[in-house]
């Protein structure tokens, strides 16, 4: 089924482009509509999830939560999160992906922890999203470095580094 998934075909090229192996593919349960898989490079893990271009507000909308045992819609802990979180950006010719570390989550309030209570979704910013307000733009400030614009031509050493550091 994930090969159906257009954010699988962005990788897929991203992988032979860049003569990577993805492996340990697994669809989630939950959030199938975002195109929900977790894999694995190089011995770390991935969260994917495609995110969704909204009509009436700035940036693309993307939800990560999992049920818990009361089946209940619960932000995903520090503990339980993968390594990083791929969220996927495909909008016609714009394409690119935020690739954002566990640590950064867990700064930004995204990942439960014992100082924030998580969030099950959220807005990203790609850098061609302009005409921002004020609190749109902060987000993006933060969520820039993990960025990268597949568009047209993209720095192959940006990708591997965000994947791997």
């Amino acid at each position: 089924m994930y090969k159906d998934y257009i954010s699988w075909k962005l990788l897929c090229n991203i992988q032979m482009e860049m003569s990577l192996r993805f492996n340990n593919i697994h669809i989630e349960d939950w959030n199938l509509e975002y195109e929900a898989f977790n894999f694995n490079f190089n011995q770390i893990t991935f969260k994917s999830r495609l995110a969704k271009k909204t009509p009436k507000k700035a940036g693309y909308f993307v939800a990560f939560w999992h049920k818990d045992e009361q089946y209940k819609n619960v932000p995903f802990s520090v503990d339980e999160s993968k390594d990083k979180l791929l969220i996927n950006i495909i909008d016609g010719s714009k394409q690119g992906q935020f690739i954002f570390p566990k640590e950064m989550l867990q700064t930004k309030g995204v990942l439960k922890s014992d100082q924030h209570n998580g969030k099950m979704a959220m807005r990203v910013y790609p850098s061609w999203e302009v005409d921002l307000n004020q609190s749109a733009l902060k987000t993006q400030s933060w969520q820039t470095p993990y960025f990268v614009n597949m568009s047209d031509v993209y720095h192959k050493d940006e990708v591997l580094s965000l994947y791997l550091d």
